[in-house]
């Protein structure tokens, strides 16, 4: 069997086995609306081959990618400015403190301008339009899920303000699984940064997936919400982009971003050090105790080629989610590293898997081309467990009334989310 028949093959089965898995996981399954599934599978295949296969879409991401490369520099120029030389050391430490935070500032303040110019809400409309007219969805969800594509899971229901507070269960649970399954154009750069290094035609190629999973993560979103938690109540098909400003003048939308920005830079800073410090503090307990008094690290280690060092916190998301890894069509010989990427995601958040990813890479633990690409698409998305306070408190802000359904729905969400991103990496991986 040629490869591209048994990536294909090893696609067909992995969509097959996550659709199935949001079949029977259905708070309603009599009431699935199977013309919406079809129409955003439809919709799903079409934008994967068009990012990933038709030269003058790809060579289109290619440029955007490039593009964001560049103001990747231009970030630089103010974070060098701060603090020197800093930026440019190589070490991971280094690196995210002093050049990725520093942008994730810098395209906050770059989004809240374009949002006050009216530019984003246009490219938003037009994503917007294609899902509300191929998967029938009311005009709040194809907008919120369509900004998801460019903005954070807060920022992005600003666009639909006025309609938050009246918008159904299975509306809000769409919402909420679009935040989860998609990233911000300021977090992108984090990934372009942790996994592109010094190399900047890598960046560019790392920033032109990023890109695609992101754009291909929205019908699956919809997908997963709609079949998880159908729609029973009448819905509001208006497709009215909310006037709602950032700002009082451009210069105002800029400030309001980059204040935005650094509340979100110090709080993934925040998250990154406290969740790497507990696993340090949880693999200390389970190496230094259990593994050693059980003598199991020397056999973990020598089994899976010094990957582990013995029975770590990763070790154990491994074992657990080895079998996720192998439906979506990760390699057999990665699914262990590649499961332990997933676990990562979905309990700490993407930042300590996408740093993770990197490691494994430059130290020889993740060679097979294929895997490290479903990795780069799967792990791409907000669909943690970290995430939920952060979306619960970010859009009850925004729609007090709807603060029970936030908090019921959230654990939920974030599994949909993750089936979004699996989805991606299966049909990344199908089409490679």
């Amino acid at each position: 069997m040629s490869d591209t028949l048994m990536n294909l093959t090893r696609g067909v089965l992995g969509l097959g086995g996550l659709y199935a898995l949001l079949y029977f996981g259905s708070s309603d399954r009599k009431n699935i609306n199977w013309r919406l599934v079809a129409g955003g599978f439809a919709l799903q295949m079409v934008v994967a081959v068009l990012v990933l296969k038709v030269p003058p879409i790809s060579d289109a991401i290619n440029w955007m990618s490039s593009f964001v490369r560049q103001l990747l520099d231009f970030s630089v120029a103010g974070s060098s400015f701060l603090f020197g030389e800093l930026p440019i050391n190589r070490t991971i430490g280094a690196l995210f403190a002093f050049k990725v935070l520093p942008a994730i500032v810098f395209f906050s303040a770059l989004t809240s301008a374009l949002y006050y110019l009216g530019i984003l809400q246009k490219i938003v409309f037009v994503f917007a339009w294609i899902m509300h007219k191929t998967m029938h969805l009311s005009g709040a969800e194809s907008l919120v899920v369509a900004a998801n594509v460019f903005v954070g899971q807060i920022e992005a229901p600003l666009i639909i303000r006025p309609y938050l507070e009246r918008m159904t269960r299975s509306e809000m649970f769409c919402l909420m699984t679009g935040g989860f399954a998609t990233l911000a154009g300021a977090v992108l750069v984090t990934y372009i940064e942790i996994l592109g290094g010094d190399d900047p035609v890598k960046k560019v190629e790392i920033g032109r997936h990023l890109i695609s999973a992101s754009i291909m993560a929205a019908p699956s979103a919809i997908i997963c919400a709609k079949m998880l938690l159908p729609e029973r109540e009448p819905i509001d098909t208006n497709l009215k982009v909310s006037k709602e400003s950032t700002g009082l003048n451009l210069f105002d939308a800029i400030t309001a971003g980059t204040s935005q920005g650094i509340l979100l830079a110090v709080n993934v800073g925040a998250i990154v050090l406290v969740f790497l410090a507990l696993m340090a503090m949880l693999d200390f307990i389970t190496i230094e105790w259990i593994g050693s008094w059980t003598h199991i690290n020397e056999f973990i280690n020598a089994k899976t080629g010094g990957a582990f060092e013995g029975l770590t916190l990763s070790f154990v998301f491994g074992v657990i989610l080895a079998p996720v890894a192998f439906l979506v069509g990760v390699d057999v010989d990665s699914i262990l590293v590649v499961g332990q990427l997933f676990g990562e995601k979905l309990v700490l958040n993407e930042f300590v898997a996408y740093s993770h990813l990197r490691d494994m890479i430059d130290g020889g633990h993740l060679t097979d081309e294929k895997s490290i690409l479903i990795s780069t698409y799967a792990l791409c998305g907000f669909a943690s467990f970290t995430s939920m306070g952060i979306q619960i408190g970010g859009i009850s802000a925004l729609a007090p009334g709807q603060r029970a359904n936030l908090a019921n729905l959230a654990f939920r969400a974030v599994l949909a989310g993750t089936c979004a991103t699996l989805m991606t990496g299966t049909i990344a991986g199908a089409l490679s």
